[in-house]
């Protein structure tokens, strides 16, 4: 499970930050979403997700050939009450500026 020095070490990279942000905001997102929103290219999301899925952060579930990331349920409580106060102090001018209804994996 994760430790301290790690959530600390992974919030240090202000990507992380929007992404995690992101989440908690909006819930489960679709990596297009995510890359849409945040105005970023989809490898740098990417990369940075990597990072936090195998940090034990967020949870991947692929669906056809897109994958949905979500926070991680199983954190431990210190662990979410960390990330919602930092996703507080996180603005997301672009968290809505996806039109779900126009991009890949919309129903």
């Amino acid at each position: 499970m994760i430790n301290s020095d790690t959530l600390f070490t992974l919030l240090a990279d202000s990507t992380r930050r929007l992404l995690l942000a992101h989440l908690l905001h909006n819930g489960e997102s679709c990596v297009c979403h995510l890359y849409a929103a945040l105005e970023m290219s989809q490898p740098k999301v990417s990369r940075h997700l990597a990072v936090l899925r195998e940090a034990g952060l967020v949870n991947a579930k692929r669906s056809g050939t897109w994958v949905h990331y979500s926070i991680n349920p199983a954190l431990p409580d210190w662990a979410k009450i960390t990330l919602a106060q930092m996703a507080t102090a996180v603005t997301l001018e672009a968290a809505d500026a996806c039109d779900a209804s126009k991009t890949c994996c919309a129903a």
